[in-house]
């Protein structure tokens, strides 16, 4: 399923910027970066449990936020991209490494 993340991480307070480099990097070990704060991740079930557990113990509750939008098996087509910096689909684009 695809799963958007976005997160808001009070970066002013104590230990902000390592928060948000946690949450950064757990988002990037399940999917990629579309904007500074946002992430389209194509997790199952189970990586989504995994994800959401590593994301809510890398944040203040008190402090930042996370955001989940759930756009389902077929959340692809349902993505419309305008402007800068354009996505690669993993799953269907050839990617040269």
């Amino acid at each position: 399923m695809l799963v958007l993340v976005t997160y808001d991480v009070n970066v002013v307070s104590s230990g902000g910027e390592k928060r948000l480099r946690h949450i950064a990097k757990h988002c990037l070990d399940y999917g990629m970066r579309v904007q500074n704060s946002v992430f389209e991740c194509e997790v199952s079930p189970a990586e989504f449990v995994d994800l959401k557990a590593k994301l809510t113990a890398s944040m203040d509750e008190e402090r930042d936020s996370l955001r989940f939008y759930f756009l389902g098996k077929k959340g692809r087509q349902k993505v419309e991209h305008i402007g800068a910096k354009p996505v690669l689909d993993p799953l269907h684009d050839d990617l040269i490494i």
